[in-house]
């Protein structure tokens, strides 16, 4: 799962695309996480949670300041999220997260994504039932076994660790992810994470190759310019 968990990171960095995007994207997502839940992160876990992992993608402070400014006051745009789901080029599955003022245009952008790289968009649970809601943690190490004894010892429920390639990677229920924090924090703090973030992971995993793997990296591409679209699950791994 390591490695194919990898490649998802990797394909999806590539479509980052222009800085612009990934700034209004997360200031969009701060502002209605702050508007629904509190500005204060320290009340408010999912708006910290967000806001680092802004910062870890260099969002700058300004963006970030600005989208909480936005929702302290009153009126303001009216957000909600939309998920889409279907099966993209080569087969592979796909989940699409939305936050949208305007349900009928975002349907009619991620829908063209799909048609326009002979994709299939489906109905509601058409493939999440695949995918487990997971928080995930990877860094370098070489002790899988030691980052398990003291998760364990922090009484923390891990669905696995893996060791692959000098990378260790932990996956647990996404309701554990402050207390993995917290216990990398205090019992392990010379671990440097690279990847923290809840997540869908996917069960199965379906290999691209060919002329499948430019439609793929269309297909990401397209989803990226959609102004609406937030973040892209897939459970497709990329051959070699």
């Amino acid at each position: 799962m390591g490695r194919a968990y990898q490649n998802r990171k990797l394909s999806m960095a590539k479509t980052a695309g222009q800085k612009t995007k990934v700034y209004s994207k997360y200031g969009k997502e701060i502002y209605v996480i702050a508007k629904n839940g509190g500005t204060d992160p320290d009340g408010n876990l999912a708006l910290r949670r967000t806001i680092e992992k802004a910062k870890k993608d260099q969002v700058p402070a300004h963006v970030i300041e600005k989208a909480i400014e936005k929702a302290k006051g009153t009126g303001g745009e009216d957000y909600v999220p939309a998920r889409y789901e279907g099966f993209g080029p080569g087969n592979c599955m796909v989940i699409i997260d939305c936050l949208t003022d305007n349900g009928n245009r975002t349907i009619k952008d991620v829908r063209q994504c799909f048609t326009k790289t002979h994709s299939k968009i489906g109905s509601s649970g058409t493939v999440s039932h695949m995918f487990d809601h997971q928080a995930v943690f990877s860094f370098k190490g070489d002790d899988d076994e030691a980052v398990l004894e003291n998760l364990m010892m922090a009484d923390i429920d891990v669905t696995d660790v893996e060791l692959e390639d000098g990378v260790i990677t932990v996956y647990a229920p996404h309701t554990e992810f402050f207390k993995i924090k917290t216990a990398f924090a205090n019992d392990m703090p010379e671990f440097v994470l690279d990847v923290e973030e809840i997540t869908f992971v996917p069960q199965t995993y379906t290999e691209i190759s060919g002329d499948d793997i430019e439609m793929f990296e269309k297909f990401l591409n397209m989803l990226e310019d959609c102004e609406d679209v937030q973040e892209v699950y897939h459970n497709a791994e990329i051959a070699e």
